[in-house]
Formats: structure tokens, sequence, C-alpha cells
């Protein structure tokens, strides 16, 4: 008569604890340390009206100074003079920034400005293909003249940070890229008085913020 041996039952093993758990959150919070700016920034749009109705000329709408160096573009900005006209009417620049006026009309042009933020600068007159470069140093709101042509008339709006629009024709004007925060909100208008808002910006998505300028 044989005997069989009945092996005892083994042991039930207990899951192991989530050791990694620690590693996984360092890791995601690292992951979101490395992510660009742009990967965390929110975008402010809105409408720029005066009596209920589009602004015009165009405005420019900007975050108020972060207390922050932002470097101006490589390349020039480009103004050009057609048709008796500086096109575009209204250039937003960072400080810093170099503007190249052309002359693209048949015509000699000069560029000049009484402004002393921009040192009262004359460029001279030059001919029709040829162009001039100034470098814009200080903020401030700056008026393009002709000598030539007394009727020709333009602005360069000179801010400290890149977080800037300007209206289109029903208003509307749309500030991408912006870091998460709250900020102080300016428009500013060649005929109307500026105007004033803060404004909370998500780290993803739109805020909305509209104007009504007054005289």
């Amino acid at each position: 008569m044989s005997t069989s041996i009945v092996s005892p039952p083994r042991a039930r093993q207990l899951p192991r604890p989530p050791r990694q758990l620690p590693l996984v959150l360092l890791t995601v919070g690292l992951a979101l340390s490395l992510l660009p700016t742009s990967a965390l920034a929110g975008t402010i749009t809105g409408k720029v009206q005066y009596k209920g109705r589009p602004i015009k000329p165009e405005a420019v709408v900007y975050i108020d100074s972060l207390n922050k160096h932002f470097p101006p573009p490589s390349k020039p900005v480009v103004i050009d003079q057609v048709k008796m006209k500086f096109v575009p009417h209204v250039t937003p620049i960072v400080v810093g920034t170099t503007v190249r006026f052309l002359n693209s009309d048949s015509v000699q042009h000069n560029v000049f400005t009484p402004s002393k933020v921009a040192d009262k600068f004359n460029l001279g007159t030059w001919p029709s293909g040829q162009s001039k470069n100034y470098t814009f140093k200080r903020p401030g709101e700056v008026v393009l003249l002709c000598k030539v042509h007394p009727e020709m008339e333009a602005y360069v709006v000179v801010l400290t940070n890149p977080f800037f629009s300007t209206t289109t024709r029903d208003g509307s004007f749309t500030i991408t890229a912006v870091p998460p925060g709250t900020y102080t909100l300016k428009v500013w208008h060649e005929k109307r008085k500026p105007a004033t808002q803060t404004v909370t910006v998500p780290a993803s998505g739109n805020v909305q913020v509209n104007f009504n300028l007054r005289r």
C-alpha cells in the first residue's frame, strides 16, 4: 500500500506596497518644470470701442511693466512710406527695437520726430527705394512726421515687454503666450484717453477683456 505525501498549502503572498509613487511624482514634477513657457500660458482677447463702435484708427493694448528685461527682435521692424502714408499707421515695439524706414514712393521722403523719448531724431531725406534705420531706446509714444509732406503722420509705441496687440478693423485684439498671473492691462490711442483694467490670465485658455474709451 502506497502512501502519498500531501504538501502543505503555500502561504498567500500579499501585494507589495507601491514604493515607486514618490519617484513617479518627482518625475512628473520635473517634466512640468521643463515645459516651455508657452506650454503654461494663456491668451487675452477682447474689443476696444468708442461710443459703442470699433475704435479708429487702431489702438494698442498692452500689459504694463513686468519688471523684467525682454530682448528686442534680432531683425528690424519695417515701416514703409507708401502713397504718401506711413504704413502701418501705428507700430508697437519693445525697447531696443530697430525700425527700418523704407521709401516705396516715387518721391523723396523725410522722417523726423519732435518726441523727446526718441531724442527728436531727424533721419534726413532720401529717394525712392532706399531706407534708414533708427533704434528706439526708451519707452513712450513717438510721433513720426515728414518735413517734405506735412500731412503724413504715424506713431511708434515703445513698450517694455512683448505682450501687446494692435486692434483690427472691428476693434478686436489678441495677446498670446501670456504667462499665468494677474496684470495691469492698458490701452493707448492717439486721440482718446488711456484706459486700464486688471486681468488674471489662466495657465491655459482664454480670458476676455473689453474697453470702451472716453474722450
